[in-house]
């Protein structure tokens, strides 16, 4: 006797609808982000005492453990809620990781050259972006807005600069891995999976969803006089994910961004290249011109391969 096919499973929590699906996602995530925020501090003062905080609120980053500290304290409080948080959504609040998490591999692998020729033409132009970026001026009613943006970007910038001196391969070689891989993925499963996802069942549209993603984006790193080249990011990073379907073209791409930021810094730093990473006048306007106009016909190309093989994400096939 033929037994009957079984009976078709629903999707868990398909009737959650977009915007309690958002609420639903940034309440976890503040909750593992506040939870590993005072995981770090108490790891980081149980290890190399009380003095250290003191130390990283008066800005005093000579000191090896307070540097660690920094490091302790980003791991736990920024970088594993973000890869923590869009797991636990896509596996146990949504139950639909595929969907929300969109790591399937079934895409043209020449989008992941593409990807690679692309992020290296677009130097000039994230440069430009930066230049236009860094002569922002605020109104003069904002002008304690704009010392306060000032004076965060500087207390960063000189953080960064101690968590990223690299004396040896070895570090560098962490930081790749670290900075370059893992927060690719992490911030990737974060904003184009999970957040862009939910905004594309709210909004309908993929053009709409991937610039409102590439702002909150950009705006997470609270780094103002970089606004604009991170939302250039974002934009190419999410259209990535949409004419494709998956996430990795996207990782790869973060991948490539932070990483080569890292090897050159690195370079710089052992006096291997003579052109500081750090410095926003390499390029020329003809230089700004001609990679605006590849970066275009990249991703025109990118979208005419990603539409070859069809990807389908939330019911909607993509294109």
């Amino acid at each position: 006797m033929i037994q009957p096919p079984p009976p078709k499973r629903e999707h868990a929590n398909v009737t959650i609808s977009p915007a309690l699906q958002l609420f639903w996602f940034v309440l976890l995530f503040v909750g593992i982000f506040l939870a590993g925020n005072i995981i770090g501090l108490l790891i980081s003062m149980g290890v190399y005492g009380q003095g250290v905080m003191t130390a990283i609120a008066s800005q005093e980053f000579k000191s090896a453990n307070v540097v660690n500290s920094l490091w302790i304290i980003q791991i736990a409080g920024t970088s594993l809620p973000i890869l923590i948080a869009p797991i636990i959504f896509g596996w146990k609040i949504i139950k639909r990781p595929a969907e929300y998490l969109l790591t399937n591999t079934r895409f043209p692998l020449m989008l992941m050259l593409v990807v690679l020729c692309l992020m290296f033409i677009s130097s000039p132009l994230i440069e430009w972006l930066s230049n236009i970026n860094e002569k922002m001026v605020l109104p003069n009613f904002l002008s304690g807005v704009q010392k306060w943006m000032r004076d965060a970007e500087d207390q960063t910038r000189a953080a960064e600069e101690v968590m990223f001196n690299m004396p040896t391969t070895l570090s560098m070689i962490k930081n790749v891995l670290f900075v370059g891989l893992f927060t690719a993925i992490a911030e990737e499963f974060m904003f184009r999976g999970v957040i862009q996802t939910i905004l594309l069942q709210w909004t309908k549209n993929k053009h709409v969803t991937v610039w409102i993603t590439a702002t909150l984006f950009s705006a997470f790193h609270m780094q103002f006089f970089g606004f604009l080249p991170r939302l250039f990011l974002g934009v190419i990073f999410g259209y990535f994910v949409v004419w494709s379907g998956s996430i990795w073209p996207a990782v790869w791409a973060h991948f490539i961004n932070n990483s080569t930021a890292i090897v050159a810094t690195w370079l710089f730093q052992h006096k291997k290249i003579g052109v500081n990473p750090d410095d926003e006048h390499v390029f020329n306007n003809a230089l700004y011109i001609s990679s605006l106009v590849v970066v275009l016909f990249l991703m025109f190309l990118y979208r005419y391969l990603g539409r070859k093989q069809p990807q389908i994400l939330n019911g909607e096939e993509l294109g």
